[in-house]
């Protein structure tokens, strides 16, 4: 039998520290949900026997159901969008030769500088100007190209080959077509973790949401959510259920798609 030294021992006893503080909050939020409200205060840590009840009181409180497929048409939506612009911007900085590249690329930095309350009037008033309010569009535009995801992908694109490019040229192949048929396929781990960054921000989007949609039958579960905080009385329980029912889709994204997330942000190419 293979001996353990000292040294890895104490590495995976950190670990596991680690690991139960880090999943705990997620425990706490499942068994609070299955509460009353007064055991959630006390800081019971078993499940309990009123997750139907909290459910019933969530329905008749909020329309859960609208909130959620809002929440996960806008989402998609605006992943698959955000992908496929910020990844044809960063595959044209990198396989693409000018010596302007690196100056846009600088202005781009920069604009993650200023913060989104700084540009929110002016992007309000474009969009109404638009008449996208109460729309999936409107959600959308302002994170269809991040320059965050656009460095990301330019990023990753430095370990594509571009001995296939040149082949694919040779070959006759369209430039639209080696990004369709060879860049993307290549580079899915990028994609893949550039999907999930970009899904957690549209699924868990507040503040922009909150300005342009002015329809009950337009809003998103994060504003639904924090309508059950807005009464004299918190019901624990039912705000709980409903954070649990929120964190679902991106907790089962990251836990199937984690190896290709890993492999994405260490840049590998497949």
């Amino acid at each position: 039998m293979k001996k353990i030294s000292p040294a890895k021992v104490f590495v995976y006893i950190i670990l596991s520290v680690v690991g139960v503080i880090s999943a705990f909050p997620f425990y706490f939020m499942a068994t609070a949900a299955t509460n009353i409200s007064v055991d959630v205060v006390r800081g019971r840590l078993f499940f309990g026997t009123y997750i139907i009840n909290n459910l019933q009181n969530l329905i008749k409180t909020i329309p859960i159901g609208m909130g959620f497929i809002n929440s996960l048409r806008n989402a998609l939506v605006g992943t698959l969008a955000s992908l496929f612009i910020c990844s044809m911007a960063g595959y044209g900085f990198q396989i693409y030769r000018s010596k302007a590249k690196d100056r846009v690329m600088s202005v781009l930095l920069l604009s993650m500088m200023i913060p989104f309350a700084a540009v929110m009037v002016p992007l309000f008033r474009l969009t109404a100007s638009l008449k996208l309010l109460n729309t999936t569009a409107g959600i959308i535009m302002p994170g269809l190209a991040t320059a965050f995801l656009i460095f990301f992908f330019r990023q990753c694109s430095q370990s594509f080959p571009m001995e296939i490019v040149q082949a694919a040229r040779v070959d006759g192949v369209s430039e639209f077509g080696i990004f369709l048929r060879v860049y993307i396929p290549v580079m899915s781990p990028t994609f893949a973790a550039a999907g999930i960054v970009s899904f957690m921000g549209g699924w868990n989007n507040y503040l922009w949401p909150l300005i342009i949609l002015q329809k009950e039958t337009s809003k998103t579960l994060p504003i639904l959510i924090s309508q059950l905080s807005s009464g004299y009385v918190t019901d624990y329980g039912m705000q709980l259920l409903a954070i649990t029912i929120s964190t679902i889709p991106t907790l089962v994204i990251f836990i199937t798609q984690q190896r290709r997330f890993v492999e994405g942000i260490l840049g590998s190419v497949k």
